[in-house]
């Protein structure tokens, strides 16, 4: 069956089957996605020390608080999101 054959609901149901297979088939989960974590944990080392100027230890203590910062503005985003949907459903 071709993409374009395939409605949106329908092309998810497809990429969640392909991601379970893959996934039973994996021996290790962990190896699968290092490189994944890896860049996505350089991305907050980049953000708080571009030019590496800082030691190797505060730039990674720095790195942890923009992550935290970053999923902390994530949440607050989707508790707006939660609260504004709820109080739209009220009305």
């Amino acid at each position: 069956m071709d993409l374009s054959d395939m409605t949106p609901a329908q092309r998810r149901m497809r990429a969640s089957l392909a991601a379970h297979e893959m996934w039973s088939n994996c021996p290790d989960r962990s190896a699968r996605t290092a490189r994944a974590r890896a860049a996505f944990l350089d991305r907050f080392e980049d953000e708080v020390d571009p030019d590496r100027q800082l030691s190797a230890e505060e730039r990674k203590l720095r790195a942890g608080s923009a992550m935290k910062a970053h999923f902390a503005r994530l949440s607050l985003l989707s508790s707006r999101a939660r609260a504004k949907r709820k109080g739209s459903q009220a009305s």
